[in-house]
């Protein structure tokens, strides 16, 4: 019986003697031989070798990994993503150089022995008896294969790589008998255009195609005599013979190959001679992995759009499956990003906010009536670094954004669309005092809110009513709005701003309280954007799209979902608070947002301790949504320095205005400008006479400093359930502390 070391493992003479045995069974096979009759050796003792019998017979070969390039809407590339860099290419997209270079340092006997090289098995097994150790391996480029396809298998799972490379003899039957079934199916042809397009050749570069464009910048076909003998030289040992960092090395390995492919034949000693003496002429290309090489600041739509295929179900019933196929790549993704919005909306952004300020801005930009999203960036780009962010801050939570931020008095035209559903007519009127207590009881979806003494404010003691819908939506006037959600109640609100798309951007439902009518529940600016695209389509929401087709590595489409459109609100509806917020823009708060002959309309907001300020605007075409503040919620903008300008207090009209404005005329450059369909709304008659109408028009331009504070802005609002208004705290401009009140 043979002796055993201390630990309880064959002595390397021994395993070498078993690795032969094992070695001459496997000729035997190939031979006609059935294994079977040499069970007594040893071959299925449990603990040591699989059963040969019990290995299963077909290799499950994985997809191989390749890269995913997303593009935008008209084909150009916006970034490349992959979890390895590998484009598969067939064996006449491989230069002859490089498939002799593999086979003569690697297998120099591949087309002559089967799955197995059994004169390289013994020759083998002598050296490692002699050595005591496994000094020379034996595996054929069919084997190598197998065990690449065990290790693709594994993926990025560190005890599944380590379970397909461990140096066993149960794996070196299994990798065995699979490269005995791809040597009666494939033949030798196929196997090497596989394992030239599935092996590691480092620098992150998996297959050969990578590879040659990693070190030379070139296709694998296009590569010479010296390129192709150094590629070949790697894959032995990618990072101890790796050029990049390592030349003397990488140059002596790469003349081993090039003296072995004249030794058989392959080239001339001459040849052989002359690439030897060449130096290496590297032209090193640097990866290019993920959504931070995105073109034209389009980082954050390109994480959009990951975000979008690992949650949709639409590409796998689990978020597993989704992954396995993301991760797989070799997938062309084309997307609604339109390269000219998404230019103009950076362009602005990069004008108005610069990314070293205290505070940010995000910009979404939708196409009414599709759903598409046309454009998305922000001030803080796209990376790990100083000044830079992975949280997109366009987005819902659940997407790769933040919790939301207050929309202020943009939410108002929701509040206005449902009362015109509701029955209430443009011109109601209301006293609309610059000062009231909101009205109790107010019914909800959930029984009726019954606070009193909730006090709420306008932003100008001289705004006193009464008045009409128009003209206290350009002012923007709480105590009207405090009273139209009265008159009809929270539930038609909160149920239209769900057929809008327009939710919370933490997942969880809108609070059943008075005063989101001033803007209290947090929103993101993709949500905000979609939202007023309804009223742009007429009354018609479309849910937001990013994808447009996915082409999959086979050349097949994939089914992508559309965008599912339905009825909101009437047209007349949708007509009527067009209307309205024309005149936000054309003499309301919104003035400093227009966009000259253009129709267009909007809705400027501004929130408590002005920690943020909007403004959503829309044209026939386009919708657009911006808003500037501090993601962390604690910053206020006030005596304030933004894109070099200076500021006393921000307002909706002042900051994310021209912001819109710049972005929106860019991206609308060159295209039609519809007009909206308008309705006649007249003023009310006013009890008190005729005002001023110079006076205040536009609180929201800068060096107003009659302002106060938005919105309740604290973690608590909604904490006493139906019972709490939304309430925040004073930021010390409001003499009435503890009540919400955003203004334009």
């Amino acid at each position: 019986m043979p002796k055993k070391r201390s630990g309880g493992g064959l002595t390397g003479t021994q395993q070498a003697a078993k690795f032969l045995g094992v070695s001459v069974l496997a000729g035997a096979v190939l031979a006609g031989i059935a294994l079977p009759a040499f069970g007594v050796l040893g071959l299925a003792a449990k603990g040591t070798v699989e059963g040969f019998d019990e290995i299963p017979a077909n290799l499950k070969t994985p997809p191989l990994s390749q890269r995913t390039t997303i593009l935008d809407k008209d084909g150009g590339p916006i970034a490349t993503v992959y979890s390895r860099d590998r484009t598969v290419v067939p064996l006449t997209d491989i230069s002859p150089y490089m498939q002799k270079a593999i086979v003569a340092i690697e297998d120099s006997r591949f087309y002559e022995h089967g799955a197995v090289d059994l004169k390289g098995v013994l020759r083998a097994a002598n050296r490692n008896a002699q050595s005591g150790g496994v000094s020379q391996g034996a595996s054929t480029l069919t084997q190598q294969y197998v065990k690449n396809v065990f290790v693709e298998e594994a993926g990025d799972d560190p005890d599944k790589v380590a379970q397909a490379t461990q140096q066993t003899i149960g794996r070196k039957i299994r990798e065995l008998k699979f490269a005995i079934q791809v040597e009666e199916e494939l033949g030798k042809k196929k196997i090497l255009e596989n394992y030239l397009n599935i092996t590691f050749f480092g620098q992150q570069a998996y297959g050969i195609e990578a590879a040659s464009h990693r070190y030379f910048s070139k296709s694998a076909k296009d590569l010479k005599l010296e390129e192709a003998a150094l590629l070949a030289g790697l894959v032995q040992s990618p990072s101890r013979y790796d050029p990049v960092n390592d030349r003397e090395e990488a140059t002596k390995r790469r003349n081993t190959v090039i003296q072995r492919m004249a030794d058989v034949k392959d080239i001339s000693q001459a040849e052989a001679d002359r690439a030897k003496n060449t130096e290496i002429a590297l032209k090193v290309s640097t990866p290019k992995n993920g959504c931070i090489t995105a073109v034209k600041g389009a980082g954050f739509f390109c994480d959009y759009v990951r975000k979008v295929f690992l949650t949709d179900s639409a590409f796998g019933k689990t978020q597993e499956d989704r992954a396995k196929v993301w991760n797989q790549g070799g997938l062309t993704i084309r997307t609604t990003l339109d390269p000219q919005a998404q230019e103009s909306a950076q362009e602005s952004i990069k004008n108005h906010v610069y990314k070293t300020d205290e505070v940010a801005t995000a910009l979404s930009i939708v196409e009414p009536g599709t759903g598409k999203v046309l454009a998305m960036g922000q001030s803080r780009p796209y990376g790990g670094g100083k000044n830079e962010t992975y949280m997109n801050l366009s987005v819902d939570e659940e997407m790769g954004g933040g919790a939301g931020y207050q929309p202020g008095s943009t939410f108002k035209p929701i509040v206005a669309a449902a009362a015109l559903e509701q029955g209430i007519q443009p011109t109601q009127s209301y006293p609309s005092p610059y000062q009231m207590d909101y009205p109790s009881p107010v019914q909800t979806c959930k029984g009726p809110w019954t606070d009193q003494g909730v006090p709420v404010e306008n932003e100008n003691e001289t705004e006193v009513g009464p008045y009409g819908m128009k003209e206290a939506t350009a002012k923007s006037v709480n105590t009207y709005y405090v009273q139209l959600i009265s008159q009809i109640g929270v539930c038609p609100v909160t149920e239209l701003a769900r057929k809008m798309g327009v939710e919370r951007a933490n997942g969880k439902p809108i609070d059943q309280v008075p005063s989101i009518t001033l803007g209290t529940q947090e929103m993101s600016p993709l949500t905000m954007a979609s939202g007023y695209a309804t009223f742009a389509n007429r009354g018609t929401y479309c849910t937001p799209i990013a994808i447009e087709s996915i082409t999959g590595p086979n050349g097949k489409e994939l089914d992508v979902p559309k965008s599912t459109c339905s009825r909101a609100m009437s047209e007349k509806t949708a007509d009527t608070i067009n209307t309205l917020l024309e005149g936000v823009v054309e003499d309301g708060t919104g003035q400093e947002a227009g966009l000259g002959s253009r129709p267009s309309a909007g809705k400027t907001g501004t929130t408590d301790f002005r920690l943020a300020a909007w403004f959503v605007g829309y044209t026939p075409n386009m919708a657009g949504a911006v808003w500037v503040g501090d993601p962390q919620h604690k910053k206020k903008m006030v005596d304030i320095t933004i894109g070099g300008q200076y500021h006393d207090k921000v307002f909706g009209g002042a900051v994310p205005g021209p912001i819109w404005r710049d972005a929106m005329s860019g991206a609308l450059d060159g295209k039609e400008a519809p007009a909206f369909n308008t309705i006649n709304i007249p003023n009310p008659e006013k009890d008190k006479g005729d005002r001023d109408e110079d006076r205040d028009r536009d609180r929201d331009k800068p060096g107003n400093d009659n302002g106060g504070n938005g919105n309740g802005g604290g973690d608590n609002r909604g904490d006493n359930g139906d019972q709490d208004p939304g309430n925040g705290d004073s930021d010390g401009d409001n003499p009435f502390p503890g009540f919400p009140g955003t203004f334009g």
